[in-house]
């Protein structure tokens, strides 16, 4: 069984205004450390077309047709104050989705052992109805609910250590107890939300961090919140909203983390796959935005789930 790599040329093809931390040269900064032959054994696939209906798993239509409406025929529009579209951003985003529903597929089917989507625009922030913070749709929320209703899934759980909080995921599943979403992310920061009392109908758990936090914080996050309420829930698939911008060099905040410290939470989420989901688990690619940074910690994440 072997680690699966979903890319595709056209998530390169969303583009953002100069100077915007989430550019395509994040990809090429994957894929660069990537070739090294410690990845060979890398199952790399181009990422299939995506299921334009799967988005209504988790936005309603009226949302899903004005961000299509909203995609220009030339240079590049603002959504929001930080969020922006090019002419082959609905390309790229509904081909990210086709990825992870696909990665989705590989892990329910039996054909890998786990998959790595490295895939832009990002998607934690994307909120039921409102694109924000680089995202236009949710791709975690709904690879979720694909798992649900292709796979027979009972039980989903969200694991998303993006150093900022997934505020679209909460948003998505504040009040479905049949997804558990964790985060750890710094506080305060953007987005505001993701406070230790934000719980939902109990299946929200928060570890929010303070600024200037390192590695054993961190850590002690996952072991004391994030760990113990997998164990209780028991997932039938873990998804891992994969965001490396904890890291220390990271330009935009104030966490602490090596490579080596998103190597270890990986092992402890493989773990638990293992545990409670017959080894299923997808990692989807959020944020980073230092190159060097991502690409350590991107090549720590992916050599760990290839160790399985």
């Amino acid at each position: 069984m072997v680690t699966r790599l979903y890319t595709h040329p056209i998530f390169l093809e969303h583009l953002t205004p100069p100077g915007h931390p989430e550019r395509p040269d994040r990809l090429r900064a994957i894929e660069r450390v990537l070739d090294d032959e410690a990845f060979a054994g890398l199952d790399r696939v181009t990422a299939p077309a995506g299921d334009e209906a799967t988005i209504l798993y988790a936005h309603p239509e009226d949302f899903v047709a004005r961000v299509r409406d909203a995609i220009p025929e030339s240079g590049i529009v603002p959504i929001d104050a930080d969020t922006s579209a090019s002419p082959k951003s609905w390309q790229a985003v509904v081909t990210a989705i086709g990825a992870a529903n696909a990665a989705v597929d590989d892990v329910f089917e039996g054909r890998v052992a786990n998959a790595f989507v490295a895939a832009r625009p990002p998607g934690h922030h994307a909120e039921k109805t409102t694109a924000m913070g680089f995202c236009l749709f949710n791709t975690a929320a709904i690879a979720a609910r694909y798992a649900q209703k292709k796979h027979g899934a009972e039980r989903v759980a969200i694991v998303d250590w993006d150093v900022h909080h997934g505020n679209g995921t909460q948003d998505i599943f504040w009040d479905d107890p049949s997804v558990l979403y964790c985060s750890t992310h710094q506080m305060p920061l953007y987005p505001g939300t993701g406070a230790k009392n934000e719980t939902g109908v109990g299946n929200i758990v928060n570890a929010p961090l303070a600024p200037q936090t390192g590695s054993d914080m961190f850590r002690d996050a996952l072991l004391s919140r994030v760990l113990p309420a997998l164990d209780n829930f028991a997932p039938d698939l873990i998804i891992i909203s994969a965001g490396f911008d904890a890291h220390h060099r990271d330009p935009l905040a104030e966490i602490n983390l090596s490579e080596d410290d998103f190597d270890w939470a990986t092992g402890q989420l493989l773990e638990r796959a293992g545990r409670h989901s017959s080894n299923r688990l997808v990692s989807l690619l959020e944020g980073g935005y230092d190159l060097q940074g991502l690409a350590f910690s991107v090549a720590a994440h992916v050599g760990r789930l290839m160790k399985g």
